[in-house]
């Protein structure tokens, strides 16, 4: 049963007058100086992706937290925005979101909004609870009056209970009672991997409805190679090339293999004893990176709202695209094949993930969160990914968004988990749906120049 968390702003705001004292805390309207602020937003996308780690949530599953909490912080943080602009019929099926009636804080509403739509979608709820206390204390101790501290906590709830509304009519629930994956008996057709041998992760993704895209096999890829066993074919040799460089990979091929890893579930194995190592999904890492961006940006809370959100829009329309695919062509991954086919006691860098080659997801997903993190930041946009530095790996230094994300593609032939094609085509797919994502919805209300963005979209409102 869904426990409800609520927060007592006034003893939240006694408490702070204790440690703080009266004069900040009663100062007339000291509080709206931060209401530009993103440090609650950040801290609250960070609260979450720790959740969903623990949660270890598939990276498909993950990147729908994502995007509906996305969206209901920001349809609240929108109306109070002259630059930006609501996403409602914009996205799939979004409607206009309700309005405060009362005067509050949108940025207390959209943490608000943004997490109790996110503990609807986990499992620890208690987590998010824990962490959200905080974030409302700390607006006490910027001066935010207990009253409007409530009023606003209980208008992003209201946009919460919307969102998810909206949510519950995307099919997921629906494609949780379909039946599971079926294994072929065709020669090059996916087959379970080592060590834990799993079945198939969410074969029914592509039947969820999209946010941005008119269906699941709108940027259908070039089929992969025809897969053969003869050695002249070029689908063994695109086998004997994960094969050879899995042999023997330089100290940075292992670097970056090991750093766009983000496997939410490694499996360890000491002889009968299984255990998994939690870690961050693909989706979780751009996540993280539009996080890094906005802060280096100096984004306010609108603009690092938009960041956040615009991204988990081109992971989760990108996770259907290429799960469409892959259940599509069924292809079997290279470890099967080089185990079968090259050398029966060859195994990869990285754990193969449970779901079929081709395309390649973090391909896919890399390049459509890069294309859409340059709409918002610029072409040129050097940032410092530190997203791996918990997980004990390095930062790593990237000239672009669209250079990290080649890296995090070409990773995946590094880690012996995808073919070459699979990744080159999977560029190709996810940028399609980048782009596609940035002519379909417009956030800004007008461009640099002050001319309005052309548009064949419906007005707020209505429907796609």
């Amino acid at each position: 049963m869904k426990r409800v968390f609520i927060v007592n702003a006034m003893n939240v705001a006694l408490g702070v007058l204790f440690c703080f004292g009266a004069p900040s805390l009663f100062a007339q309207d000291t509080w709206k100086q931060w209401e530009r602020d993103a440090t609650p937003l950040h801290r609250a996308s960070q609260a979450l992706t720790g959740v969903i780690v623990h949660d270890i949530f598939p990276p498909t599953v993950a990147s729908r937290i994502y995007v509906y909490a996305g969206v209901a912080g920001y349809e609240v943080l929108v109306q109070n925005s002259n630059e930006y602009s609501s996403l409602a019929g914009q996205l799939n099926m979004l409607l206009d979101a309700p309005r405060a009636t009362s005067p509050v804080s949108y940025s207390i509403a959209a943490v608000a909004a943004f997490t109790e739509t996110a503990k609807k979608l986990v499992f620890s709820e208690q987590a998010l609870e824990d962490s959200v206390r905080n974030i409302y204390a700390w607006y006490a101790a910027k001066g935010y009056p207990p009253a409007l501290i409530d009023s606003s906590i209980l208008f992003g709830k209201r946009v919460s209970v919307f969102v998810l509304a909206w949510s519950a009519k995307d099919k997921y629930k629906e494609t949780r009672a379909m039946k599971r994956y079926s294994l072929k008996k065709t020669p090059g057709t996916w087959i379970p991997t080592p060590p834990g041998y799993m079945a198939a992760v969410d074969p029914h993704w592509s039947k969820i409805r999209a946010m941005a895209l008119d269906s699941a096999s709108q940027f259908k890829p070039a089929p992969p190679p025809v897969f053969s066993t003869d050695k002249a074919s070029e689908f063994y040799k695109q086998a004997l090339e994960v094969y050879e460089i899995g042999k023997n990979p330089t100290e940075e091929q292992r670097a970056i293999a090991s750093f766009w890893d983000c496997n939410p579930f490694f499996l360890n194995t000491q002889g009968h004893l299984n255990f998994a190592t939690k870690k961050l999904s693909p989706g979780g890492h751009w996540i993280s990176i539009a996080g890094i961006a906005a802060r280096k940006s100096g984004a306010d809370i609108m603009r690092s709202a938009a960041a956040y959100t615009l991204t988990a829009l081109a992971l989760f329309d990108g996770f259907i695209s290429c799960w469409d695919e892959k259940y599509r062509s069924q292809l079997v991954r290279p470890e099967s094949y080089i185990n079968a086919s090259i050398d029966e006691i060859w195994r990869p860098l990285l754990q193969t993930p449970p779901f079929p080659e081709y395309t390649s997801g973090h391909s896919v997903i890399s390049t459509a969160s890069a294309v859409a993190l340059t709409a918002i930041f610029g072409e040129n946009f050097a940032f410092d990914d530190s997203t791996e530095t918990e997980y004990g790996l390095p930062i790593r230094k990237f000239t672009s968004f669209r250079a990290a994300a080649q890296e995090a593609a070409i990773s995946r032939m590094y880690g012996g988990i995808h073919y070459r094609a699979a990744i080159e085509n999977g560029q190709v797919q996810g940028k399609r749906v980048g782009e596609h994502l940035l002519a379909k919805v417009h956030f800004l209300n007008a461009l640099p120049n002050g001319t309005p963005p052309k548009s064949t979209q419906p007005k707020s409102g209505r429907t796609n």
